[in-house]
């Protein structure tokens, strides 16, 4: 992992940071993958309980793709095709990950920066945020998977009018859209941030896993009818865990839950 992304971690919370704050924090072609590599291992982390993305600097979360890399990754659609599917595979990636994960939002995110933060779970923004996703005005589309978590977040009209428009809108705007999740005053956005990043890390790490599973199943099919066995079952699992009963005896004894993940 180069110096472009930076890891952190303190109490059972990741926090990776985007690391090019002279360049808006924009994204080189080679970090979609590192990306999405250091996701991953993460979520393979025991300790990991939380992830939070931000980037660094104050101006910017990510200006998007870095255009610098416009002419020797995307200069046809062959090139274009390999480019999209790194971002594609950073995007599902997170969508999927077990680890609850939340982006902090300051300055600007736009382009790829805001399909980033649509695909985390929670988007916590200051009212000078300014988001969107302005790719009519490079004469160029954003794929499948970025319009579903997009349209997934404001709807088809909401969605339509970040495209057409072409507009970043600011954190009160982003936040009547549902494109963020709450906005706080800029001077405590890192402390609200990482005070539900902490109390998410203190929940049953099973739990978030298996709901965040049910979520994307529900979303993908929304008549439940077509369930795998499998599928159906995955509300049943948690009963069958250590955590489980330290939950529940930890409520009778009228005591803090210690959750091991197991």
């Amino acid at each position: 992992m180069t110096n472009e992304i930076l890891l952190e971690y303190q109490d059972h919370i990741s926090t990776v940071t985007l690391n090019r704050p002279d360049q808006r924090n924009a994204i080189r072609f080679h970090m979609w993958e590192e990306l999405s590599h250091l996701f991953l291992t993460l979520d393979n982390d025991n300790n990991t309980r939380a992830i939070v993305i931000r980037g660094a600097g104050t101006e910017s979360f990510c200006a998007g793709a870095d255009i610098q890399d416009f002419e020797k990754y995307r200069n046809d659609s062959n090139q274009g095709y390999a480019y999209n599917a790194a971002v594609d595979n950073l995007l599902e990636t997170l969508i999927n990950l077990k680890t609850p994960t939340i982006s902090m939002i300051q300055g600007v995110a736009a382009g790829g920066g805001c399909e980033i933060a649509t695909a985390t779970d929670i988007r916590i923004a200051t009212p000078t945020t300014r988001m969107g996703i302005p790719v009519a005005r490079l004469g160029i589309t954003i794929g499948h998977r970025e319009m579903n978590s997009l349209v997934n977040l404001v709807g088809k009209g909401n969605a339509l009018y970040i495209l057409l428009s072409g507009r970043l809108v600011d954190g009160e705007t982003a936040l009547s859209m549902g494109l963020v999740t709450q906005v706080v005053p800029e001077s405590d956005l890192e402390h609200i941030t990482y005070k539900l990043a902490a109390e998410i890390s203190q929940l049953a790490p099973l739990s978030h896993a298996i709901n965040k599973e049910i979520l994307n199943n529900v979303i993908e099919c929304p008549s439940l009818t077509g369930l795998s066995q499998s599928q159906k079952e995955l509300p049943l699992k948690q009963f069958d865990t250590k955590d489980y009963k330290e939950g529940y005896n930890a409520f009778l004894e009228k005591r803090k839950p210690d959750f091991i993940g197991e």
